[in-house]
């Protein structure tokens, strides 16, 4: 049996979902290896380095693409950086893992996908690692299998146990519910074609200036309504659960229904604490799935359209929250590279 080649990773940025990528793909992934960093910070990116044999330490992304033993890039910088590393990414003709959002706006994941067509094959898998997570996975097969009849409803709830200092209203779209626009377009296999928000009075936890919870409506397609509740400062764990409602039944995950003790005349569990443990799992797989599909030739997964539609959303979304009433979505033709 042939040995496949380890594919030289260059991970861009090294804040905490950065390091965390060159954790995982140091010492998770197989077939990988970390052989650059990048960094606007110089002595952050040389520390992160430091601790891996044989990477080296770079400021500019370009630069780092084109060194030796560069096989492959993970984005994970600040989202209004994505395109530039996108673009010299694509320069390289290199496989990309992009960390959420694509970019910060339609326009420019617009742009991302025209020079993505240019190159005539996908080379960008987008980092909605929900798609990865074991519970989300049966539900899609589930719904795919068509046991439950047609989707009519997807509920969901993403609950946070608080917003960190600086956090907006946008920030409640671009940043929390943008994954419930990925995984219900991924679930049902439909586009979300108008947004509408609503807000109950805020939380007396939530933050001067931000309306937490909101309650977001989607409307799709194929005529199903999606809704999620957005409780980003519900103070006791970070809690996300999806719900479909079909023509002969439901499903439901989400229910955290792991280790569940009983001592002292109570019974209980545990709730996870943030995002990273919450699914671990599913970025691990993610990545996995990256680095396989890298050594096949092959690109997979969430794909630049899929990018561009979320950040479409998004845009709806916010004017929904500024406006107060429903917001069409505007999308341009799938092009035929992501059909």
């Amino acid at each position: 049996m042939t040995q496949r080649p380890t594919i030289g990773v260059a991970v861009v940025g090294t804040g905490r979902m950065g390091a965390d990528h060159v954790r995982r793909l140091d010492r998770v992934t197989s077939g990988a290896r970390v052989a650059a960093v990048v960094d606007v910070d110089a002595e952050r990116a040389k520390r992160v380095a430091d601790g891996v044999e044989g990477c080296a330490a770079f400021t500019d992304a370009a630069q780092a693409m084109a060194a030796d033993g560069v096989d492959a890039v993970l984005i994970a910088s600040p989202g209004p950086a994505h395109e530039a590393a996108l673009l010299a990414a694509f320069a390289h003709d290199l496989p990309v893992l992009c960390e959420k959002p694509l970019t910060p706006d339609a326009a420019s994941a617009l742009r991302v996908m025209e020079a993505e067509q240019r190159l005539g094959h996908r080379r960008v898998q987008v980092g909605f690692m929900r798609r990865y997570d074991a519970e989300y996975q049966r539900l899609k097969a589930l719904l795919d299998g068509g046991d439950l009849g047609r989707p009519l409803m997807l509920h969901n709830q993403h609950r946070n146990v608080s917003t960190p200092p600086g956090f907006t209203n946008e920030m409640t779209v671009n940043d929390s519910a943008v994954h419930e626009m990925d995984v219900a377009r991924w679930l049902l296999d439909q586009e979300i074609t108008a947004v509408t928000v609503l807000r109950p009075r805020p939380s007396s936890s939530a933050p001067d200036g931000v309306d937490d919870p909101q309650f977001l409506v989607f409307e799709t397609d194929g005529g199903v309504l999606v809704d999620v509740e957005v409780n980003l400062n519900c103070g006791f764990g970070y809690q996300v659960r999806a719900e479909a409602v079909c023509e002969r039944g439901t499903a439901r995950i989400g229910d955290g229904v792991g280790l569940v003790t009983h001592t002292a005349g109570r019974w209980g569990g545990t709730i996870d604490q943030d995002f990273v443990t919450r699914f671990e799992d599913a970025y691990d797989r993610q990545v996995q799935a990256w680095i396989d599909a890298t050594a096949r030739g092959e690109t997979v997964g969430p794909s630049v359209w899929d990018g561009y539609a979320a950040a479409a959303v998004c845009e709806a979304a916010v004017r929904a929250q500024q406006e107060g009433h429903r917001v069409p979505v505007d999308l341009v033709d799938r092009p035929p590279l992501y059909r």
